[in-house]
């Protein structure tokens, strides 16, 4: 006889592929587990790969550390990973996880155009391979020093709005490095959620008093439209440390 654990474990998708009722409900693989089919990086028509690569079903973040290096001894320019395809109004679900000290992201809302006009993070003169979007916060909260403020800290919309991961949880939502962490994001009009392991963390709309006060607070308020809604990409953020992601799913709404 099967049991129930049993039988939800047959129902349950292995990462990287979808149940027969996720195709049905219109979920879309981002990642098919073996190769960079349908994405680029930021600013290329190809993958860097020399900073990025498919292992073991996951992708892989190489550090900047182990990365080859131009003739100054600097590291050669990445850049952050992006679909080819844009979305508007969607649900996404990804899974992640971190070295120690490992700062990342999942940007969406990404205009490369912006990107690129913008300079993004700059890159030694030449064309920038850094996203501007909003950005779903990958972080080793306790090492990093981006943990020491909220709005910078794992599930946050980074340097905007502060995850709520306090003391109604009756653990804490953030996995310990080296395991792996489920996320989601929302964007349906100018409505955004993101959630961390099960539970929502971040709802924003956008137009609204607050919102409009931490754009005018933050990092981005000087750049024309960047708290617009758009059709854009979604993007994996090289940010020069080790993170890996799988299970990466869109469903367009």
């Amino acid at each position: 006889m099967i049991t129930a654990v049993l039988l939800l474990s047959l129902l349950q998708s292995a990462p990287n592929t979808l149940t027969p009722a996720e195709k049905a409900a219109g979920w879309q693989l981002l990642f098919d587990g073996r190769t960079f089919t349908g994405w680029r990086g930021v600013g290329y028509d190809t993958v860097p790969t020399a900073h990025w690569v498919v292992v073991n079903g996951t992708i892989k973040k190489i550090a900047s550390g182990d990365v080859p290096r131009v003739a100054d001894g600097r590291p050669l320019v990445g850049g952050d990973l992006m679909t080819r395809d844009s979305f508007a109004d969607f649900e996404l679900t990804f899974e992640w996880k971190i070295t120690p000290g490992a700062n990342s992201g999942v940007k969406y809302n990404v205009s490369e155009a912006m990107s690129i006009a913008q300079g993004g993070a700059g890159t030694q003169g030449g064309p920038t391979h850094s996203a501007l979007g909003f950005e779903y916060q990958v972080l080793d909260d306790a090492r990093h020093e981006d943990g020491k403020l909220p709005s910078h800290r794992s599930a946050a919309l980074y340097d905007l709005i502060a995850p709520n991961v306090g003391a109604q949880h009756a653990a804490p939502l953030l996995h310990p490095v080296g395991e792996w962490n489920r996320s989601r994001i929302v964007f349906r009009g100018n409505h955004g959620e993101h959630w961390l392991n099960g539970q929502k963390v971040v709802e924003f709309e956008l137009g609204t008093a607050r919102m409009d006060s931490a754009l005018a607070a933050s990092k981005y308020k000087t750049i024309p439209g960047f708290g617009q809604k758009r059709r854009g990409h979604i993007v994996l953020q090289d940010h020069g440390d080790e993170v890996y992601f799988r299970d990466i799913k869109v469903r367009p709404l």
